[in-house]
């Protein structure tokens, strides 16, 4: 093959849609272009050696900020095992402050933002001349009608081991500052006839796992009820054989049409990921966030008791202006409305992103290293930073597993953050780890600690046991990272 298109997932089930949308636009460069997939954590080495192996004169490279530093030591190897090979890097963690980046300066050429259109041009340019002058190219944004839909590159072996990431639409109208979508101008949608004609040959062919990238899947009403209808017709007419379909979607804008579609779900078919990110009105202006919060609270009861829906509710710490006390009234908040999850996450200042305004005023200091983590600000200092870390990943571990489903209330009594905190903080001083702790052994701590609060060692022991020793678990899909999810949309 002449060109292979590269990429590094996070985990073996996370089918590139990226790469897919590339190939299927590649027009006459199609037959020579494949598509290899890596898993990070693999041998740098053994990457190059499976990529030479097929004598590519081209690799592209998907870059995103889960995958950054491997692909970089991935490219850097490239050349110098094989500096005939044009080395193209793609993907949003190249596409802004790009000069400053060693692995641009390694690499051959640059598109940044939307591939599919400039990829191809690039590569008949590097394989037909003339040479291409410039180093770093603007991704051409096409028409969406344009496109050609990738979902028949999903294999039968994707289709039956992994998730199968979609979209009905790109961009996002709303600005979040601390969200690569901040930069789109508006949203964009397929054509929805054709879209739903893909949906039906993949499912045909056995797809029952659909993943929405979609940023705001309820921005159109009409358009999120027809994909909905498209998902109930095959529930109905083969319910021994379900599917299951995850929407992301802002929680201020359920109308009752889209309601009534909702509640139609059986229970282990429907997931909504939901951004809350912060409760404090003061923090949703600095960061150009428009949110009703009591509309978004009154939609998620809703959700909790009128519908089987998964709700997967997102809040994140760190953001400016955002202080240890105004976070925990919102985490407080939400606990006490009820979503199944809360997943807890730590500010990234994803590249790019309008975020970085605020660095001077609030005193923001992030990591320099991927994810680029918020390491203090102004109003949270380093020490108890780390202690929020420490906060979400035992968070997952207790509240987000579902092993402790009958524990948690107790853990968490009337004061959810505070309680939750201080089991934090004593697993912490007694494990010195937030990684690797056996579920018996993170059973028998949490244990340990209900009796240093006072409750007797039967009780414990009973309380833990009726949750059959933390064996018991959610079946619905767990998500990616947080800053996977800001980035999945432009992996074009």
């Amino acid at each position: 093959m002449s060109i292979l298109l590269c990429t590094l997932n996070a985990r073996y089930t996370h089918a590139s849609l990226g790469l897919r949308y590339l190939l299927a636009n590649m027009g006459d460069l199609q037959a020579q272009t494949e598509i290899v997939e890596f898993v990070i954590g693999g041998k740098t080495t053994e990457f190059a050696e499976r990529l030479l192996a097929r004598q590519p004169k081209i690799i592209g490279f998907g870059v995103y900020i889960w995958n950054l530093e491997e692909t970089a030591r991935l490219v850097a190897l490239l050349k110098r095992i094989a500096p005939e090979v044009k080395i193209i890097l793609g993907g949003p963690e190249v596409s802004y402050e790009s000069a400053e980046q060693q692995i641009v300066k390694d690499a051959d050429y640059v598109i940044t933002g939307w591939g599919e259109v400039t990829l191809p041009k690039l590569c008949r340019e590097i394989l037909q001349g003339p040479q291409p002058l410039m180093k770093i190219h603007a991704g051409v944004q096409a028409q969406l009608s344009d496109l050609v839909m990738p979902y028949q590159l999903y294999s039968d072996e994707d289709i039956r081991h992994r998730t199968l990431y979609v979209e009905a639409s790109r961009g996002c109208p709303f600005k979040c500052e601390f969200c690569l979508s901040a930069l789109d101008k508006t949203a964009w949608p397929f054509d929805l006839d054709a879209f739903l004609a893909e949906m039906e040959t993949l499912y045909q062919r056995g797809a029952r796992l659909f993943k929405f990238v979609d940023r705001t899947f309820n921005l159109n009403i009409k358009t999120s009820q027809r994909i909905m209808q498209f998902f109930l017709d095959k529930l109905a007419a083969n319910p021994a054989d379900p599917v299951f379909a995850h929407f992301e979607v802002v929680p201020d804008h359920l109308p009752d049409g889209l309601k009534d579609s909702i509640r139609r779900f059986p229970a282990g078919t429907l997931q909504f990921e939901i951004g809350i990110q912060s409760l404090n009105p003061a923090v949703q202006t600095l960061v150009s966030r428009k949110q009703n919060n009591a509309k978004a609270a009154e939609n998620i009861r809703w959700l909790m008791q009128e519908s089987h829906a998964h709700l997967h509710v997102d809040l994140i710490a760190g953001l400016p202006g955002e202080t240890v006390e105004s976070f925990a009234a919102g985490f407080n908040q939400l606990v006490g409305i009820g979503p199944h999850e809360i997943q807890f996450g730590i500010l990234k200042r994803l590249r790019g992103t309008p975020i970085i305004r605020h660095t001077a005023e609030f005193a923001m200091v992030y990591d320099p290293y991927p994810p680029y983590t918020i390491m203090a600000n102004r109003d949270i200092d380093f020490p108890t930073m780390q202690r929020l870390v420490r906060f979400a990943r035992y968070w997952d571990l207790v509240a987000n597993s579902g092993r402790f489903a009958n524990t948690l209330p107790v853990i968490l009594g009337h004061e959810p953050f505070e309680r939750f905190m201080a089991l934090s903080d004593w697993l912490y001083q007694h494990t010195d780890a937030t990684h690797r702790i056996a579920l018996d052994r993170l059973a028998k701590l949490v244990g340990v600690w209900l009796q240093e609060g006072g409750m007797s060692a039967e009780a414990a022991e009973a309380l833990l046991a009726s949750d059959y020793a933390g064996k018991q678990g959610k079946s619905s899909e767990k998500k990616s990272s947080a800053p996977q999810r800001q980035q999945m949309h432009l992996a074009h």
